[in-house]
């Protein structure tokens, strides 16, 4: 969308609010100012919870009341007309408990990670929130889910000590800090075997240094700031029988400089397409469906597929129905599911 000048600054301000630190706490804090500055309201709320435990949700407010938290379950409704709210019992009871919501606007954070989430906005006064102030809050969904998930790969360890180490002692992955464009930092031991192993040919003579698809991977992130689009910090190899998946993280800066945290982690092909929704579905949509189990972008999607953006989604509201499902991470909830065993 087209930003005014005053929007870009107070974006800008914000996504650095968002990448200053791994502690999820420390950063909400940060950003609830700019945030508040961008889309006016009178608090927001963060939820995250895992798609095996419905019902158990992990609240952190920005100015939100803890009875709205408290009562959440309760309080969780459908969108109604607003003659029909103000019959409403839930209406007023809200009201009764000094919680006079008028108007809510919400995201779906899709973290990817075996989590997922929702970001939401509150107002207790009747101005309903614009198009244009919808159109934004999508626009940063981006960022707060990247913010999410990083916070969650490494923050409990960052905690304890140095952000560094924090990346050393992540499971299941390798890790390269860099200083962009060219000085590493450092590289976790593993880290050049399966370097190696991915890139033998380039690095055959210098295993030393970071293939040259990554090193110019990131020298476009960096350069793209805040406006680098959705997905871009994560980037896919293809092999035989298993990805090569790098996560890109933009970690809080040191001493006047932005250091990036490549973290490498080996895994199998996406999820396989179960057998009965594939006799559901059309042929371009059981490729849709295929891309978002190899947990493709929808520009990615539509890239690859060779159809616009806006088709992509259209296929997506198509197949959820046909196939019981309520949302993307829902897809990819139930898709896991029926691989299990028994």
């Amino acid at each position: 969308m087209n930003l005014t000048s005053r929007e870009q600054g107070l974006v800008l301000e914000l996504t650095r609010a968002l990448s200053s630190s791994l502690d999820l706490t420390e950063v909400l804090a940060r950003a609830q100012g700019v945030l508040t500055q961008l889309l006016p309201c009178d608090y927001a709320a963060l939820c995250v919870s895992r798609p095996e435990q419905p019902g158990h949700y992990e609240w952190m407010g920005l100015g939100a009341p803890g009875i709205l938290f408290a009562h959440y379950p309760e309080l969780a409704t459908d969108l109604v007309s607003r003659k029909e709210l103000k019959r409403n019992l839930l209406y007023l009871r809200c009201r009764e408990m000094g919680l006079p919501l008028e108007h809510v606007l919400a995201v779906l954070l899709d973290l990817s990670e075996g989590w997922h989430g929702g970001f939401t906005l509150y107002r207790e006064h009747a101005l309903p929130f614009s198009e244009r102030e919808q159109a934004l809050l999508e626009d940063l969904t981006p960022y707060l889910a990247n913010t999410v998930r990083n916070c969650r790969l490494f923050g409990h360890e960052a905690t304890r000590g140095d952000v560094l180490d924090a990346l050393f002692r992540h499971q299941g992955a390798e890790c390269v800090v860099m200083e962009p464009p060219e000085h590493e930092k450092l590289r976790t031991p593993g880290a050049t075997e399966l370097l190696r192993r991915w890139y033998p040919e380039e690095l055959k003579a210098d295993d030393s240094r970071l293939p040259q698809e990554l090193r110019e991977h990131l020298t476009r992130l960096q350069a793209l700031g805040a406006k680098r689009p959705p997905g871009m910090d994560t980037w896919t190899r293809s092999g035989a029988k298993h990805d090569l998946k790098v996560t890109f993280v933009e970690l809080p800066e040191q001493r006047g400089h932005q250091p990036w945290g490549l973290v490498l982690q080996e895994c199998a092909r996406g999820i396989p397409l179960p057998e009965p929704w594939r006799q559901k579905l059309s042929r371009r949509e059981v490729e849709v469906v295929q891309g978002v189990l190899s947990n493709w972008t929808n520009e990615l999607i539509a890239e690859d597929l060779g159809l616009t953006l806006n088709t992509v989604k259209t296929h997506l509201r198509n197949i959820f129905p046909k196939l019981g499902i309520e949302s993307r991470t829902d897809l990819l909830y139930q898709a896991a599911w029926r691989q299990k065993p028994g």
